[in-house]
């Protein structure tokens, strides 16, 4: 299980590590499956909703000492296209390039689409004349 969070403590349980870092965001990578993330779990567990038993991300990080990342649309856009530019650029992609690798849809494909959706969301900022 991952977990993204804006800040988090200095020092982390054992069933806890932080995969990257990128644009001022941790990717953090839980082993759910360890015994002592379990039994917090289930100290955690609630119902959620009517009918609904669960662990509230917010209850999950406010015990890790996480503040989760809530950032708004064009911040998501902006990350989104440097994970893009990473994978484009990164070796293991290229050589797929190099073997082969032929999606239907490609980097300049996903690219393209989050342009389009900054475009909107910029053009829906305007004030109306």
């Amino acid at each position: 299980m991952k977990l993204y969070a804006k800040t988090i403590p200095q020092t982390l349980p054992d069933w806890a590590t932080v995969v990257t870092k990128i644009a001022d965001l941790f990717e953090v990578e839980i082993n759910d499956e360890h015994p002592s993330f379990q039994s917090l779990l289930e100290e955690l567990t609630t119902e959620i909703e009517p009918g609904t038993i669960g662990v509230k991300a917010r209850d999950l990080c406010s015990r890790l000492g996480f503040e989760m990342s809530n950032p708004n649309l064009s911040q998501l856009l902006e990350q989104a296209q440097t994970l893009i530019s990473l994978i484009a650029w990164h070796p293991d992609y290229k050589q797929l390039l190099e073997t082969g690798y032929q999606p239907d849809l490609n980097i300049a494909d996903a690219q393209t689409a989050l342009t389009y959706l900054q475009w909107e969301l910029d053009r829906n900022r305007e004030p109306s004349v």
